[in-house]
Order: C-alpha cells, then structure tokens, then sequence
C-alpha cells in the first residue's frame, strides 16, 4: 500500500520572514557601500548608482536566478524555482520580471499566497515560478 504525500508549499509568514531577513541584509549592504564610499576623498556619482542599482535592483534577480533564493530565502528553508521543473532555478530575466513585479505590487501579490493551492503569489504566476521548501 503506498502513502499518498501532499506537498507543503511555504505559506506567508515564511515569505514574511525571508523578506525580513532580506531588509537586514540590504540594510547591512548599504552600511558596508556607505562606508567604503566614506574613505574616498571623491567618489563619482556613476559608482553610487552603480552600488544602488546592485544593492536594490539587482540582489533579488541575481541569487534568485543563481541560487535558487536570496539569503532570506535559504535562511527560512524556501527556494524560488521553476514551475514546470521543480529541480532548476528561474532565468535570470524570469527573475528580474519576477522582482519588479513584486515592487511594483508590494504587498498585494504577497497576500495572494493564500488564494491557491501551489501558493503561488501574482508575482511567481506571471514569472512561471514556485516557491517551495529547499527538502522537497
């Protein structure tokens, strides 16, 4: 007789938490740019967006798309995956569409998390990924 097993998908304090998470990380970042920053005599406006742009706009995209999730993401246990292959990360542009959407809808998409089955927020319906848990 085999066990039927049902999938677990992270619920919305887990995602809540790996956001917190996050929002120390960047925090910690800017601290860390600000400080560099401060020991140049000069530092050129081309290097302060630069830092912005990668601190900002680009920390989400990039783990996620390399490494399956930011550092709140591993911390809580949760990946950010593909939907039709559960076993690879998303692209990289799937994961910049992914993030800016999520900004742009904040915490509306990250409420919608409890409206199916698979869990999936607005932002991870239209970049055709999953969040799940990194034993799964």
């Amino acid at each position: 007789m085999s066990a039927i097993t049902k999938t677990v998908y992270p619920g919305i304090f887990d995602r809540v938490k790996a956001m917190t998470v996050d929002s120390i990380v960047l925090i910690i970042l800017i601290i860390v740019v600000t400080d560099i920053f401060s020991s140049f005599e000069s530092v050129p406006d081309s290097a302060r967006i630069i830092a912005f742009v990668f601190i900002f706009g680009l920390y989400d995209p990039l783990l996620t798309s390399f490494f399956g999730g930011t550092i709140g993401h591993k911390t809580m246990g949760i990946e950010i995956k593909r939907v039709d292959s559960p076993e690879k990360n998303i692209l990289f542009h799937l994961a910049l569409l992914r993030y800016m959407i999520k900004v742009f809808l904040g915490w509306i998409s990250l409420l919608t998390v409890s409206g199916n089955e698979k869990k999936r927020a607005i932002h991870d319906s239209l970049a055709g990924s999953i969040v799940v848990y990194n034993n799964q």
